[in-house]
């Protein structure tokens, strides 16, 4: 029953750590429920890098700040990725899915539903957004006490073929099983996504960690201890409504969804 609980509590960390650092012994655990995760022909395809350096953690900081300040600045960011907001409870209730734009810097809140149109863009970076985004984004990356980089073997990892398929299955279920635990160690987790979206930014983040010819590059994460009261961040990019099961479960075959 714990581990249920720990599984339907699950969150992402948008907000600040508290300073102290992630004890080596919190550090094995996760490293170690990583392992357990099922692979392929008990390949074990993934390695993982931890990061705790201040040097390091400044560089990779200073790269997702200026990538989030990037993606805004050019409109990239919203154009990608504006399908996945909702605007209003309603929305969110029918839909369950996405994220909930429920709470924006406050020059932009009167203009809720145009924020992502060109005009919004344009009021965006005259009230000075992309850089306020970015300064955000890189201070609660270089404020984390650990960082962790999750990379796949290359000799598995082979995109197009089934082992790719198979190393990412690994990958995925090795990465949902440190998810799953930090909460019970008091710890928080967040993916650092802006520089994935740059491909010039993730090849320096490559360099910055030492990435060899034989692995792959596949994520990055920040982790610390949560306070306790998380802060939302200026724009809050965490949604915690699940689709109900009709939604996505079926009896059967795919015509017949399961009842909620």
């Amino acid at each position: 029953m714990e581990l249920i609980a720990a599984l339907l509590s699950r969150r992402t960390s948008n907000g600040p750590f508290l300073p102290r650092p992630v004890s080596r012994e919190d550090q094995r655990l996760l490293m170690s429920v990583a392992a357990a995760a099922p692979s392929h022909f008990n390949t074990q395809p993934w390695r993982f890098v931890l990061v705790e350096q201040p040097q390091t953690i400044a560089a990779v900081a200073e790269l997702a700040g200026r990538s989030m300040t990037e993606l805004i600045e050019r409109g990239v960011f919203f154009e990608r990725y504006r399908r996945y907001f909702r605007f209003s409870q309603a929305e969110m209730d029918e839909r369950r899915d996405g994220i909930f734009i429920d709470h924006l810097p406050g020059p932009l809140r009167p203009f809720t539903r145009r924020v992502f149109s060109d005009a919004g863009l344009k009021l965006m970076h005259q009230l000075g957004v992309p850089a306020r985004l970015g300064e955000e984004n890189r201070r609660l990356v270089a404020e984390s006490p650990l960082l962790l980089a999750a990379l796949l073997d290359r000799s598995e990892y082979r995109p197009g073929e089934l082992s790719g398929f198979y190393s990412v299955f690994g990958l995925g279920a090795a990465v949902g099983n440190i998810w799953n635990t930090v909460g019970s160690l008091g710890l928080g987790i967040q993916f650092i996504s802006t520089p994935m979206e740059i491909p010039a930014n993730w090849q320096a983040m490559q360099d910055i960690l030492k990435v060899p010819p034989q692995l792959e590059l596949m994520a990055v994460y920040r982790l610390g201890h949560l306070p306790g009261e998380e802060k939302r961040p200026g724009i809050d990019w965490s949604s915690r409504h699940r689709k109900r099961f009709s939604q996505y479960v079926y009896r059967e075959d795919c015509t017949t969804p399961e009842e909620d």
